[in-house]
């Protein structure tokens, strides 16, 4: 299995396709490079792109600190290591916490940024107890059946989680956010204590799209208005019917949007 092993972590990446462009995959709290299959299997085509776990997710191995600044480092890291020059930053929610810190600090590696679903603020006072509760339940239970239905009611829309022709997918992400060990609790702590990074926003110089879902209850529409009006030259678009994983609810409607923008 490929690996690229830093100093406090390993961090696992699968490479496809090839082309004089790269495309870097960062995705979001309690998923995968998984996540992104459906954008992976389009862009391939035409790009190289790179697709990582975070330190203490999906295949990568355990290994702290999980602070925000941390992970943005592992993945300049990984940029240099793989890549050796600038490439396509595409996050999701952590995954763009991670591009926001890149962009702004590194602004040699990233030729454009895409920031999906995502905050430049510390956590909301109206989140963090609730998500302290179930990181706390996580920590002893796991992430039993019960912690993940109300966990997908946080990162899926309402109208997605209601449409029948859904079912499938369903279950197919009720049983990979099952599949979290209980050590997912430190990555956790590290996203819902981030700092916020709301003066960096003025000192990202590359072409920046930012994409909400209008049902995105995590990181609301409001969120991705503020980057957008902190990232000069930044463009928004609002994907209708998804929520904080619109890579998976409205694969086709993401897939055009990034074709159109990396064109």
């Amino acid at each position: 299995m490929p690996y690229i092993t830093l100093p406090t972590a390993k961090l696992f990446y699968q490479e496809y396709g090839s082309g004089s462009e790269t495309l870097v995959f960062s995705h979001g709290l309690l998923w995968s490079h998984k996540m992104f299959a459906e954008q992976v299997a389009e862009f391939s085509k035409q790009y190289r792109v790179i697709a990582y776990d975070h330190r203490g997710q999906g295949s990568s191995e355990v290994g702290g600190p999980y602070d925000m600044d941390t992970v943005a480092e592992d993945a300049a890291a990984l940029i240099r290591a793989l890549v050796g020059g600038s490439v396509h930053f595409i996050g999701l929610s952590m995954g763009s916490f991670v591009g926001i810190r890149l962009a702004a600090r590194h602004p040699h590696l990233i030729k454009s940024l895409v920031l999906l679903e995502t905050s430049a603020n510390v956590e909301p006072q109206e989140n963090l107890l609730q998500y302290k509760l179930l990181n706390g339940l996580v920590r002893w239970l796991g992430i039993i059946p019960p912690i993940a239905n109300k966990v997908m009611k946080i990162m899926f829309a309402k109208s997605w989680l209601a449409n029948p022709a859904q079912v499938d997918s369903i279950r197919h992400w009720k049983k990979e956010l099952a599949s979290n060990k209980k050590t997912i609790t430190g990555p956790v702590e590290g996203v819902i204590y981030r700092k916020g990074v709301e003066d960096e926003l003025s000192k990202i110089s590359c072409p920046t799209l930012v994409i909400v879902g209008d049902e995105d209850v995590a990181t609301t529409p409001e969120k991705a208005a503020f980057i957008h009006q902190g990232i000069a030259g930044s463009k928004l678009e609002v994907i209708v019917g998804a929520g904080h994983s619109s890579c998976i609810e409205k694969p086709d409607q993401v897939n055009r949007i990034l074709g159109d923008w990396l064109t």
